[in-house]
């Protein structure tokens, strides 16, 4: 889901192992088309198209592109609960980021430890990864958008993550293998070449594995997610077209996301 689990996908990311939109939906069963934004004052939903584009809601009000939308006390009510229900989800969702990036590290670490690399190269792969990590906590504390985890962005940084560490892994390995094939150990020294060059494509799957232990703590935000969904149905902008903030198809627990009365 776009609005509420970014920060959950970029926490995967320092594991080059990001958990993919179209997973994070299909746990909640939730989508949405727009990106969200926590503002001082209200929290702003916006999209490229369709109309609506702009849904701006404050303390019971709204605006959409611009325009203020007559509502009844009922749906005052209602986007009341929803604003503050969509903040109090926030640092929610901020909490599981973090313990993904807590994840990713100790899974590194523990993929890393059995390749038997020297001690130099664990210290030093530590050091860069504990560096990774607190600049991408940081970067969740700070968000306040979607806007700041769009398109390609979360993949640039797994990748940036990626050339940073796996060189040095590589590296290690290959000078292992020259090692050995000096020392006559031929056999070993293939192994060490094999493992270095497949790196990549093997690490990756197991980290994908490790990080499939974050799902508890995404399925934890389900609930709340569905009663947003259910709050925001119905609501119209000032020419009567569906806001549609959230879409959510079957629950968690298999039955239909029942729509809230007005």
């Amino acid at each position: 889901m776009r609005v509420l689990f970014s920060a959950v996908i970029a926490a995967a990311a320092l594991a080059a192992a990001p958990l993919y939109a179209q997973d994070l939906s299909a746990t909640c069963h939730a989508t949405s088309s727009y990106d969200v934004t926590l503002q001082s004052q209200g929290v702003l939903f916006d999209r490229p198209v369709p109309a609506p584009t702009r849904v701006e809601l404050r303390d019971g009000s709204l605006r959409t592109d611009g325009v203020a939308v007559v509502l009844t006390p009922s749906q005052q009510d209602r986007l009341s609960v929803f604003e503050r229900g969509v903040r109090a989800l926030a640092p929610r969702v901020r909490q599981v980021a973090r313990n993904g990036v807590d994840m990713a590290m100790q899974a590194l670490r523990a993929e890393v430890e059995g390749l038997g690399l020297s001690a130099a190269t664990r210290v030093e792969f530590d050091r860069r990864l504990a560096a990774h990590a607190s600049e991408l906590k940081q970067r969740i504390a700070s968000s306040q958008s979607t806007h700041d985890w769009q398109g390609d962005l979360i993949q640039q940084y797994a990748n940036q993550v990626s050339a940073d560490l796996m060189p040095l892994v590589a590296g290690d390995l290959g000078q292992q293998a020259i090692d050995a094939a000096l020392a006559g150990d031929l056999q070993r020294a293939a192994d060490l070449r094999d493992r270095a060059g497949s790196l990549m494509t093997t690490l990756q799957p197991r980290l994908q594995q490790r990080m499939q232990a974050l799902r508890p703590q995404i399925e934890a935000l389900c609930p709340s997610i569905q009663r947003l969904a259910r709050l925001q149905q119905g609501l119209h902008d000032a020419h009567e077209r569906p806001l549609n903030l959230l879409q959510v198809g079957a629950a968690s627990d298999g039955s239909a996301v029942a729509p809230s009365s007005d």
